[in-house]
């Protein structure tokens, strides 16, 4: 039986959540009919509109259904600053790369903030750039993007302070929090947000279903038209049986959240063994606050896709970055931002726990990485 820790990439379906898909399945109707069976449908559709506005402290109301994160994030960038100027979006340089390249330009128009060692944005030059932005206000409004935690390090963003150098600067604030949702309590008004993506693949629903919470005044232009769905915000007829995964396992992944903050313990102990084992390991962003879930480490001299190979021939499903690079293992370009060496960006890998993750499991990859470290560890990747 595999030992699955690759939760960032998706995690598996709860239960509750798979019981609301199939029940959604034998419903008959279309949300948008004003027929009994249209009712019904519609029912379900805000129900679970309820749940997900919940896991993150947001009102039913503004919540938009979409395909999932990627489309969450490209309609929130989609969305035209005041005065129907499309402003300059400026985006931390270890956002997904569905927010550096999802602009309705290209992403050579995403003006990248630079983040220190850990991956950590410059609020100094955040802030310095917006300042040079608002003196050009031929340009629109700006708008700011930066992810309450990273995919591929698990590190946390002071995404409040990045909210109120936004607001300081007449700036418009996205934030990413595909990976921070069912991890962390989140209160998107707290946190000054405009706008909040969601997927529901990363808690517990199914994939190919997602959200973008919209705070109360902010208006949403909706990237796919022809029809009044979501409030015109986003037209299509409604995934009704994923959106009824995602409303349940919302409701599911709240509950969860203490227990898998408890995961951190696991965590560290793993990387503590492992940084016994060989201590030149490097263990990205270890000092930082970080996601308990979430440990991105090397092995110096065995490259990454060597590692998740070996590791998968073991029974245990890990990897090395991102998992949105069409299944090829790619350089990351979140490391490279953070300026790690060479060496070290080629041999890291991600271990990322979940709801279903076991003490024995995270047992079984240490002992999996010491047996591979001790088998071939100690070369160089130049050779």
């Amino acid at each position: 039986m595999t030992v699955y820790l690759d939760h960032n990439a998706t995690t598996p379906v709860r239960p509750v959540a798979a019981e609301a898909v199939a029940a959604a399945l034998g419903v008959t109707g279309n949300p948008s009919s004003v027929h009994g069976a249209g009712r019904a449908a519609r029912r379900l559709v805000e129900d679970a509109r309820e749940r997900v506005a919940a896991l993150v402290g947001a009102r039913a109301e503004d919540v938009i259904f979409t395909s999932g994160g990627t489309e969450a994030n490209n309609l929130a960038l989609a969305n035209a600053p005041k005065g129907g100027a499309e402003g300059p979006v400026f985006a931390s340089a270890v956002e997904h790369i569905s927010v550096l390249d999802g602009t309705p330009m290209n992403q050579d128009d995403v003006i990248r903030i630079d983040v220190d060692e850990d991956g950590l944005i410059d609020l100094a030059a955040l802030d310095m750039q917006l300042k040079d932005a608002l003196k050009r206000p031929e340009a629109g409004r700006a708008l700011v993007s930066v992810m309450l935690a990273n995919n591929e390090t698990g590190v946390i963003q002071p995404v409040a302070d990045v909210a109120a150098l936004a607001a300081d600067n007449d700036a418009l604030f996205h934030c990413d929090a595909v990976q921070a949702a069912g991890k962390l309590e989140i209160d998107f008004k707290a946190l000054g947000c405009h706008m909040m993506s969601l997927s529901a693949h990363k808690i517990g629903g199914p994939a190919g279903v997602g959200a973008l919470i919209v705070a109360p005044g902010h208006k949403a232009t909706a990237a796919i038209r022809g029809g009044g769905q979501e409030r015109s915000r986003r037209g299509g007829t409604e995934n009704l049986a994923g959106i009824a995964g995602f409303g349940a396992a919302a409701e599911a992944a709240k509950a969860d959240i203490a227990r898998l903050q408890g995961l951190g313990v696991l965590r560290d102990r793993m990387e503590a063994a492992i940084l016994q084992a060989r201590p030149e390991v490097t263990v990205f962003a270890k000092g930082r606050e970080r996601l308990a879930t979430t440990s991105c480490l090397t092995m110096p001299g065995v490259s990454s896709e060597t590692q998740v190979m070996a590791f998968d021939l073991d029974g245990i499903a890990v990897s090395a970055g991102s998992a949105c690079s069409s299944g090829k293992v790619a350089e990351s370009h979140v490391l490279t931002a953070m300026g790690a060496d060479e060496d070290a960006i080629k041999s890291a890998i991600r271990i990322s726990l979940g709801w279903t993750t076991t003490e024995e499991e995270i047992d079984q990859f240490t002992a999996a990485w010491k047996a591979l470290n001790a088998r071939v560890g100690g070369g160089s990747l130049a050779a």
